[in-house]
């Protein structure tokens, strides 16, 4: 690998722990005992979830157009650099949350949240400018590879703070150390992305350029139209992805529901992690065979695995034996979270013009958000209607067949780069 592909893996060293960390494993939970303390427990977990349909909304409607002003020359990086800093700098304003100050913690969190979130639309893009044609596979699984093995790192550094805070009753002061080493990690992984990698790819400027970005969000949106392979695909993306983040952000509640204990869920997590990490490298190795779409089936098969075992797991009786098929669970998960992520976004990068690659990908985010809005809300409802959890996992199913089905009218082919 070049300077500039190890920079932008780095990357994802950085901003994967706020992912693991602050979404994950810490703030809900230091928000329904601390920040929601008082309130009921419906009543919390219901602004927690409006919080975060609210931050994927803001995104999903200022992608595209954001992507459209991100692909004239240089802006990738100062969007990128924005919110970046916005992103961590909410992060560490998360220490200054108190006692029952519920509605505080809830608009730094979405913010934090949608700097996160805006950042990944430039860092997205940056792929075709740091790797090309079959390349963008590889570069792409180390990516997210790296990024979960980096991400333990500070991980198991705030599990020691935790312990620590628990025995010295220190627990909040605790929690809110984790969110600065978080923040400074994320800040401290961007440092050779934004020193070292240049936006190669991209349109000149012109006058009124912002005038002239929104009518190429309407000419883009009519090329999308137009461009049949990627509108399959972003169809696809949005109901198998929809599947995959459902999963990640309910399996913890959902491994709850089915009794199991928060430490084991924890170091669930942990495995997951720790494990994405070779088999993220082998899917990015495996597709300069295979390519990327037969993977990303390989992948959809197993997720479909793990929910049809994941519905059947509350009704085994024995304990230990359901302790057993959850970890069996949390291993299926791990050969396939990352590649599945991975070698969409490098299939996505080679189906696209290069140098419009930042309002395809702000496209490509789009879907991803409304996703997480909708996968979450399906769930939910077929665990309201039915009044079992199992039901709710169940109905994931029909997300990754659609998702199969149309990924099958995909073609794996090369774009043609058009001149600046």
């Amino acid at each position: 690998m070049n300077r500039e592909q190890k920079s932008w893996i780095l990357y994802d060293v950085g901003n994967s722990a706020y992912i693991l960390i602050v979404t994950t494993a810490l703030m809900p939970v230091f928000y329904k005992s601390y920040a929601a303390v008082g309130m009921s427990d419906s009543a919390s977990t219901a602004q927690w979830g409006f919080a975060n349909s609210a931050a994927s909304l803001v995104l999903a409607l200022a992608a595209p157009i954001l992507g459209t002003l991100s692909d004239y020359n240089g802006n990738k990086l100062r969007f990128l650099k924005f919110f970046i800093l916005a992103g961590t700098f909410s992060t560490l304003l998360l220490t200054l949350i108190t006692k029952s100050s519920w509605l505080t913690a809830l608009i730094i969190y979405a913010v934090s949240m949608i700097g996160y979130s805006a950042a990944n639309i430039f860092y997205d893009s940056l792929l075709p400018d740091v790797a090309q044609g079959k390349d963008m596979d590889r570069v792409s699984a180390l990516g997210y590879a790296w990024g979960y093995i980096g991400s333990v790192i500070p991980f198991v550094l705030v599990i020691g703070l935790l312990f620590a805070g628990e025995k010295l009753g220190l627990q909040a002061e605790a929690v809110k150390t984790a969110f600065v080493i978080t923040a400074a990690w994320w800040l401290l992984f961007s440092l050779p992305l934004l020193r070292n990698v240049k936006q190669k790819y991209f349109l000149k400027k012109r006058k009124r350029y912002i005038t002239h970005s929104f009518l190429r969000l309407i000419s883009i949106s009519k090329e999308i139209g137009k461009n049949k392979n990627a509108f399959i695909f972003m169809a696809a993306y949005f109901f198998y992805i929809d599947g995959v983040d459902t999963i990640i952000r309910m399996a913890v509640p959902y491994g709850k529901d089915a009794g199991l204990g928060t430490g084991e869920l924890l170091l669930a997590v942990l495995f997951i992690q720790i494990l994405a990490f070779p088999f993220a490298l082998a899917y990015g190795k495996m597709s300069e065979f295979f390519g990327a779409k037969k993977l990303i089936f390989i992948a959809i098969t197993i997720y479909l695995l793990t929910v049809l075992l994941g519905f059947f797991l509350p009704q085994i009786p024995d304990i230990r034996v359901k302790s057993w098929v959850f970890w069996l669970l949390a291993f299926l998960i791990a050969t396939s979270q990352g590649g599945i992520q991975s070698l969409s976004r490098s299939l996505f990068g080679r189906i696209i013009p290069k140098e419009k690659s930042g309002e395809f990908f702000g496209f490509y985010n789009i879907f991803g958000k409304f996703a997480a809005i909708a996968g979450p809300f399906i769930m939910s409802m077929a665990i309201w209607i039915t009044g079992e959890s199992k039901y709710g996992i169940l109905s994931l199913s029909i997300l990754f067949l659609v998702g199969a089905g149309l990924l099958y009218f995909v073609k794996e082919e090369h774009s043609r780069t058009i001149s600046k």
